[in-house]
């Protein structure tokens, strides 16, 4: 409790009784969301309050739905889209694909900068 009333008040525990009074700590207690330190410590939602937990769902939901669309797609009788995941935290970016085959990879950055080269210099002429 000390960390919460620290961090989102700035009171202490020393303030209680004098420059906090019990009600509003009460008050404050009772509206703590679970994501706080007490709410953690009663654990009644651990693991499910926290926006990286609703962030992991939602990246996950999004992926699902990519992949439906895709299946809705082929059945349609169009050709079925590359499924590319929703980037999560820790994983390569777009910047560390390369382009090519084993020993000849291009790094994405590279190619994208022959690629602009090419097409700049195809319209000079």
């Amino acid at each position: 409790m000390t960390y919460d009333l620290l961090t989102r008040t700035g009171y202490t525990i020393d303030d209680i009784g004098d420059r906090l009074t019990w009600s509003v700590l009460l008050s404050f207690i009772r509206n703590l969301d679970t994501d706080s330190a007490v709410g953690r410590e009663l654990g009644k939602y651990t693991g499910w309050e926290t926006t990286d937990q609703t962030n992991i769902l939602l990246a996950d939901m999004y992926d699902l739905l990519q992949a439906i669309n895709g299946h809705i797609t082929q059945l349609g009788g169009s050709k079925r889209k590359k499924i590319i995941p929703y980037p999560r935290p820790g994983k390569e970016t777009e910047d560390k694909q390369h382009i090519g085959g084993k020993g000849s990879a291009l790094p994405y950055t590279d190619f994208m900068q022959w690629y602009e080269d090419k097409r700049n210099g195809r319209r000079q002429l």
